[in-house]
């Protein structure tokens, strides 16, 4: 089964290599996709965080999920002394580097619930997997049409922050400006929660994020700085 719908302002593939999927999985996998982009977009009027951040809702009363995304931003806030921030000046509340990766893996956790044991579930790039091995390829970042590793995974997940998609998007929370220190990072991780975070972060916080995100606990690092130069964990799953 294999499946590709734009959601959240990119295409969502999903692929279950399983003889039988169960009915209605498929649709209920986009609909909470769909449900997360209603209720957590900034640049949605009446979305939940848009309301919380013109105070129509006080912190104490937003839903169990808003507060668990909320939750992880200001936990990667304070491990990045600032570098990465949902709340910066002049722009708002935007939760985004965090809902992408966590409403993607919530996605994964309905397939592995429901009894799906291989699918490789792919959101503009960042990937999580099940059941593999899979290859996922790392785009370079000056060049669209090459990539500069290929992964193999089993389980878990692949996100990668770079400037090649949406230009100088990623702000340095500590100065205000964009971050560009670093042309690429990839992380590896358990869940696409803490990849494509720790990916967001790594690469606000520049070079020393690499090394930041490096230490953290079951993530493997690929990361191309300003000056072309490479750096890698020795633990990187890189294809044969």
């Amino acid at each position: 089964m294999h499946r590709v719908e734009h959601v959240m302002g990119f295409p969502v593939s999903l692929r279950i290599d399983d003889e039988h999927v169960p009915e209605g999985l498929v649709d209920a996998v986009y609909a909470w996709l769909r449900e997360v982009d209603d209720r957590f977009s900034p640049f949605k009027a009446d979305s939940e965080v848009s309301r919380l951040d013109r105070g129509e809702i006080r912190p104490g009363e937003v839903s169990a999920d808003l507060d668990e995304v909320l939750g992880v931003c200001e936990r990667y806030r304070v491990a990045t002394g600032g570098a990465f921030d949902a709340r910066l000046p002049r722009r708002g509340l935007d939760p985004c580097a965090v809902v992408k990766g966590w409403s993607v893996q919530r996605a994964a956790e309905l397939l592995t619930a429901a009894g799906v044991r291989r699918f490789c579930l792919n959101a503009g790039g960042d990937v999580v997997v099940a059941g593999g091995p899979w290859r996922v390829g790392v785009r370079h970042p000056e060049h669209a049409d090459q990539v500069c590793a290929v992964l193999e995974l089993t389980e878990g997940a692949v996100a990668t922050s770079a400037r090649y998609e949406r230009g100088e998007h990623i702000v340095d929370g500590r100065t205000g400006r964009p971050a560009t220190g670093l042309l690429s990072v990839t992380v590896v991780a358990p869940t696409l929660t803490e990849a494509d975070t720790a990916a967001t972060a790594a690469f606000a916080m520049g070079p020393e994020g690499v090394t930041w995100a490096a230490a953290r606990e079951g993530c493997e690092v690929y990361a191309v700085d300003a000056a072309r130069r490479v750096r890698r964990t020795a633990g990187l799953p890189v294809a044969a």
